[in-house]
């Protein structure tokens, strides 16, 4: 529940610089009539909206089982997350797209150039606050992995979001000043435009890498193989279990996981010293890995188990 917290304050901390950064780029905008901070503008509202989704989906992710949701409502924080990346793709990168497109077929100077700068200058310092935060905690939950490595094998998609897009705010920020720097400084404002079409190709780079994540764990990822054989480990030490076949996994949230073991039990136990055993693997692995919300205990034989696995197509295979 740490990591869960740390998560929470992530995406608080990138909600309010977001919105006073959208402030700022609206007013720059107004004043000057730069397309690029227009789009910049929008960028960072559609930011906010987004963090605003993702505490939604936090909160609803949290609730309890109920009879409907036998098994908790932790997707919600997924579909949320695959909405948000939706939203950056649709709003963000699509007024993006058209700005450029208008600024370049009417050309207009950008005015109060100093203003933009100054304007471009603070929004650079209030995101890298939020950036740093964001990789702060991302850092503490990758280990040893890269960071690439890390963002595919996450299972909590509100940190590397917050990452991905206050990475993409910094890079909009950059292509902005070379877009209006450029434009001022050669006298083509059309300039301004392509600029704007350069952050929404940004926006939808970043919007296609989160929809993709987002997906993979809406439809159901399992746990990271350490998780799985420590499961299995787990199960391996209870004296009435003669084979620990094997586990299936599946996370319906960053700390919610759902898991499957196939044991071979000793021949001689009879059906109630099963059932008891069954009842203290449960025990013994709620105890001891808290992620598990719930466990099924399978009997059956290794060969039974082998065969079945080797139905299962290897993953990407159906990609």
């Amino acid at each position: 529940m740490a990591a869960h917290s740390g998560s929470t304050r992530t995406v608080y901390a990138a909600l309010i610089g977001n919105f006073l950064i959208a402030i700022t780029k609206f007013v720059a905008a107004a004043l000057t009539g730069s397309s690029a901070m227009l789009s910049e503008g929008v960028h960072s509202l559609v930011d906010t909206g987004n963090e605003l989704l993702l505490l939604y989906g936090l909160k609803r992710a949290a609730r309890p089982p109920d009879r409907s949701h036998p098994l908790g409502h932790g997707r919600e924080l997924y579909f949320w997350s695959f909405i948000v990346a939706l939203l950056v793709f649709a709003l963000g990168a699509g007024v993006s797209f058209y700005e450029g497109v208008s600024h370049i077929l009417d050309p207009h100077p950008v005015e109060a150039v100093g203003t933009t700068y100054v304007v471009l200058a603070l929004s650079f310092v209030f995101e890298g606050i939020t950036w740093r935060i964001a990789l702060k905690q991302f850092r503490a939950e990758k280990g040893r992995l890269g960071y690439v490595a890390a963002m595919r094998r996450s299972k909590d998609p509100t940190t590397f979001t917050v990452l991905f897009e206050d990475s993409a705010a910094l890079l909009g920020l950059v292509i902005a000043f070379a877009g209006i720097f450029a434009a001022d400084r050669l006298g083509r404002p059309e300039l301004d435009g392509v600029a704007s079409l350069g952050i929404g190709a940004v926006l939808a780079a970043t919007a296609i890498f989160l929809a993709r994540e987002s997906k993979g764990l809406l439809i159901g990822e399992p746990a990271l193989p350490k998780v799985q054989e420590a499961i299995l480990e787990t199960v391996r030490r209870d004296a009435a279990v003669q084979h620990a076949n094997g586990v299936l996994t599946v996370h319906l949230g960053p700390d919610q996981v759902v898991a499957a073991v196939s044991a071979e039990f000793e021949d001689e136990l009879t059906a109630p010293e099963i059932e008891a055993c069954i009842e203290r693997l449960e025990d013994a692995v709620k105890r001891e890995h808290p992620q598990v919300v719930t466990l099924f205990v399978k009997p059956q034989s290794t060969g039974t188990w082998a065969a079945r696995r080797q139905r299962i197509e290897p993953a990407g295979s159906g990609d």
